[in-house]
């Protein structure tokens, strides 16, 4: 039997066992799935993390970890090292299919007039975020509560930064379940018809972020559909039969 799974925590509102668990499933592949929910503060480190990788024939990972398990693989693909987090693990190599979910849920989306885009956090879905918009034409500005140079904070988003910034992308964990009665602390009042917000969250369904942009005119979209698209990337590394895997960002 082949093991994987995914790393992160928390892992409560995660959907991998599931969609992954029947994938193997109805293809007649012997293999499971499983949940390793490790508490940053219990980050496994040396020979015990290199013994947990080993036994794992492959395995997503998720936050706060998609930068900080680089250092004990052997290598990253193309797209991984440029954008420098990982959501995927094969053969002791790292790779990130979040931009491929991403850019495959966020471009239909798109209009003639939109142009820059407000990311919302700075781990590592805002990295695979970023790179995304720039393959789609889009100049992204990161926001942060601590930002460094080249960031907005959230109180410099003005009335102009909002105009000049027609789509709005929470890569936080603000709002994700079971905290849903929280958001980003953006000007809200100031998003019109002419913006729209994408959430990486799923669950639930429409966050506040969502909610509030929705309630002034806005377009949204929540993270389900990138979250499909970047699992089925990481099937097609697993299941593939040759040792080197490259991921095309069009």
């Amino acid at each position: 039997m082949r093991h994987y799974g995914i790393i992160g925590f928390p892992l409560h509102h995660s959907f991998s066992a599931k969609y992954f668990n029947e994938k193997f499933e109805t293809s007649g592949i012997d293999a499971e799935y499983s949940l390793y929910a490790v508490d940053k503060g219990e980050w496994m480190k040396g020979e015990r993390l290199k013994e947990f990788l080993e036994s794992l024939d492959g395995f997503n990972v998720t936050l706060p970890y998609k930068q900080a398990i680089i250092p004990y693989l052997e290598r990253l693909d193309e797209t991984a090292e440029a954008i420098g987090a990982v959501n995927v693990v094969y053969k002791h190599v790292g790779y990130n299919t979040d931009c491929l979910g991403f850019m495959g849920s966020m471009q239909p989306l798109l209009r003639e007039d939109d142009r820059k885009a407000l990311v919302l956090g700075t781990g590592g879905a805002s990295k695979a975020v970023c790179y995304g918009l720039r393959k789609l034409g889009i100049i992204p500005t990161l926001v942060s509560r601590t930002p460094k140079e080249g960031m907005l904070g959230y109180d410099e988003l003005t009335q102009e930064v909002m105009e000049a910034h027609t789509i709005i992308i929470n890569c936080t964990p603000l709002g994700m379940a079971p905290d849903v009665n929280s958001f980003p602390p953006i000007p809200y009042e100031q998003i019109t018809a002419r913006h729209l917000l994408f959430d990486c969250i799923y669950n639930p369904e429409e966050t506040l972020f969502l909610q509030k942009g929705k309630a002034q005119g806005a377009m949204i979209k929540n993270g389900m559909e990138m979250l499909v698209g970047q699992a089925k990337a990481a099937w097609k590394i697993w299941n593939s039969d040759k040792d080197k895997h490259t991921i095309n960002i069009g």
